[in-house]
């Protein structure tokens, strides 16, 4: 493709409200899938986004205004998390609808299996007849030829978030809104689209002191606040923990973003920006759906990959069990839906792995019983059907700077355990307890809660273990 010149930010504003950017006008498509029929998709899944970055879920600093319209419009799951706070794996849960400990897929491990891959939801709704495309960062490798099968269209982006691209100098999540568009206007009239855009945003560039980059258009944003420093950053919740869980690569991370006030402000300020460059593109694409004819017929989802720690508990980034680890931001926005249906917070713990099977849903494709999620659908009104009552999550990669950890997450409880620490364990009252300040497992009078959640994890371990041979 041809790029365009350089927008200034009033330009990139300009392009984002009107939805025509510096490429070439193109007409309406008469008769397209705005018009009826299955509906169109567009996945969007943002890279290291913790569940309150966004003003729809309470952050009064940053700046969402296309999100929150998302969420005005459709519906915000409050309780979503992911089963692997890390990307590798739970990019590898978003395509196949299966947790780690099945599809076994993380860092430095082979390709995933075609078992998997011809279950994922890009595959799936191909062979229905679906144009699909993806945009951004994949960050799942497959075996070869697999890419081809999932995808119509595919624009790979990576590191570094600035680039020099035809002589000037562009921020990525720009480039990747351009490539989304280049997508849009390739619609067929007879036939519907899932678009995944990946943003590599707002993803820290770990190899430059900087780490974060943002879009020019967002880079007064912010400029003049003073970021306030969460409770948990305190020293003393770092003292608190047990030696195998301080010198790990989060503390590491700390130490590259926020172990000066200084800093801390820098990063705080760069994360939201990047984040607030997401949003930016996010209103263009919209208005270039409007423009096209398509927007009334498209069903929008916004998540991310894992949570993210932003120095609370001496940490940075993510791979823990903590909340702000595997709580991540959930909008599905469904254009068809009743007025009464919209603008609706939902509080039941949903899943990464529930994505997959509501994206089928909403093609109107069965569902293969090996996917261990499922669909969200039930949930996008004022009903209130029969729902699970617990989560596990685990991080399985073998690494000596990240624990392997696992836990069983209810409305109220959380147990933790870590498999090569087996005599340290933790337990939370997240009703009295929300920031998981307070370890009751060594008090006798949580002893039967603690021993039916550990009896709980382990049963959620021995039935991950047999769906895996079901694959095998």
């Amino acid at each position: 493709m041809t790029y365009p010149k350089n927008l200034t930010r009033r330009e990139f504003l300009g392009a984002s409200a009107a939805g025509l950017g510096a490429l070439a006008f193109q007409p309406r498509i008469p008769g397209g899938p705005a018009d009826g029929g299955r509906p169109n998709i567009l996945f969007i899944l943002t890279d290291d986004q913790r569940f309150d970055t966004m003003g729809c879920a309470g952050n009064r600093i940053i700046r969402t205004p296309n999100v929150d319209a998302l969420a005005r419009e459709g519906v915000r799951f409050e309780k979503a998390f992911v089963t692997t706070p890390i990307c590798a794996a739970s990019r590898a849960s978003l395509l196949t609808g299966t947790f780690e400990r099945t599809h076994t897929y993380t860092f430095t491990k082979p390709p995933l299996a075609r078992t998997f891959t011809d279950i994922s939801y890009p595959v799936l709704l191909r062979k229905a007849g679906y144009r699909t495309g993806f945009v951004g960062k994949f960050g799942v490798a497959v075996e070869k030829g697999v890419e081809e099968e999932m995808f119509d269209f595919a624009k790979f982006t990576n590191l570094p978030h600035v680039q020099t691209i035809g002589g000037v100098e562009r921020h990525m999540t720009e480039v990747e809104g351009e490539y989304a568009v280049e997508f849009l206007r390739g619609v067929k009239a007879d036939q519907p689209f899932c678009l995944a855009w990946c943003p590599w945003a707002p993803h820290a560039d770990d190899g430059d002191p900087k780490q974060y980059f943002w879009p020019p258009a967002v880079d007064d944003l912010y400029r003049n606040l003073d970021i306030p420093v969460p409770e948990m950053a305190a020293p003393a919740y770092y003292e608190a923990q047990p030696d195998f869980l301080k010198n790990t690569m989060s503390r590491t991370r700390w130490a590259w973003r926020f172990d000066t006030p200084e800093k801390y402000q820098a990063m705080i300020k760069g994360y939201y920006r990047m984040i607030s460059g997401i949003d930016l593109v996010l209103g263009r694409i919209r208005a270039e759906l409007e423009r096209l004819g398509l927007a009334r017929n498209t069903i929008i989802l916004y998540t991310s990959d894992n949570g993210y720690f932003l120095g609370e508990r001496g940490y940075a980034d993510k791979w823990l069990m903590y909340d702000l680890s595997i709580n991540v931001p959930l909008v599905i926005c469904d254009p068809r839906a009743p007025r009464g249906n919209r603008g609706l917070v939902r509080r039941e713990l949903t899943l990464n792995v529930d994505l997959p099977a509501t994206l089928l849903d909403f093609a109107g494709i069965k569902v293969p019983a090996a996917i261990q999620g499922r669909s969200l659908r039930p949930l996008l009104g004022r009903a209130r059907p029969a729902w699970r009552k617990e989560i596990f999550c685990e991080e399985l990669w073998d690494h000596p700077e990240i624990p392997q950890s696992e836990c069983v997450r209810t409305d109220r409880w959380k147990y933790i355990q870590y498999p090569k620490h087996p005599d340290y364990v933790e337990l939370f009252d997240l009703e009295n307890d929300p920031q998981e300040k307070h370890n009751l497992a060594r008090q006798a009078r949580y002893g039967a809660t603690l021993e039916d959640l550990r009896t709980r994890c382990e049963r959620w371990i021995r039935d991950l273990v047999e769906a895996r041979k079901k694959f095998q």
